[in-house]
């Protein structure tokens, strides 16, 4: 559910007031993570790479309160389930947008994701869930990149985590993600432990 909250009676009041009116309120932290687990359970099991990093975002997104706010329109959103928007190659070679609800059980997240994802591909046409707060993701796993800095249109204030394709070394396997997010909605030290969050995810599955 999706309810106005007001932002004076929560613990982002000074930040809400500092950049909800900012011309750029968005900041981007680029982090290389070890992915080598998360490789060998993809091949093991035969999960999707991009579903299991999307599992393991919104595992580690949903134990930290603030990715349930989302700043917009002047206004300030609490949300009480977040799902995971993944871009979608669709039939016609354009993209489209889905949205898959998280789930704490990895088999029902996979599930709804293939599903979700593979009726959005074949119809070209996107899935919104507007009663969760969406974690925006883009995967472009045709070629290795050091870090994507989205643009900020005034429209889209949701986080969003992006990535290129894993780097392979002699003893691990690496992949750098950007991670960006409106700072009305977290600090820099909510980011940094959601980061590390998502590391010690990826490394449990």
């Amino acid at each position: 559910m999706k309810r106005e909250i007001n932002p004076q009676e929560t613990s982002r009041a000074e930040a809400f007031s500092l950049w909800m009116s900012s011309p750029m309120p968005m900041v981007t932290l680029m982090k290389t993570f070890d992915v080598s687990r998360m490789v060998k359970v993809s091949r093991r099991t035969g999960m999707k790479f991009t579903m299991l990093m999307c599992w393991c975002i919104g595992k580690a997104a949903s134990s930290i309160e603030e990715f349930y706010l989302l700043p917009e329109n002047g206004r300030l959103f609490h949300f009480d389930k977040l799902a995971i928007n993944i871009v979608v190659q669709n039939v016609r070679g354009g993209i489209s947008l889905c949205d898959v609800p998280f789930s704490d059980d990895i088999e029902q997240f996979n599930t709804d994701y293939l599903e979700l994802t593979c009726q959005t591909a074949k119809t070209c046409e996107g899935t919104a869930l507007d009663d969760c707060m969406i974690v925006g993701t883009s995967a472009l796993p045709q070629t290795e990149l050091d870090c994507i800095v989205n643009q900020f249109s005034g429209r889209y204030n949701n986080p969003f985590l992006a990535w290129g394709k894993y780097r392979k070394g002699l003893f691990k396997t690496t992949l750098p993600i950007s991670f960006q997010f409106h700072h009305a909605q977290m600090d820099g030290g909510h980011a940094a432990k959601f980061l590390q969050r998502l590391q010690d995810e990826i490394k449990r599955l």
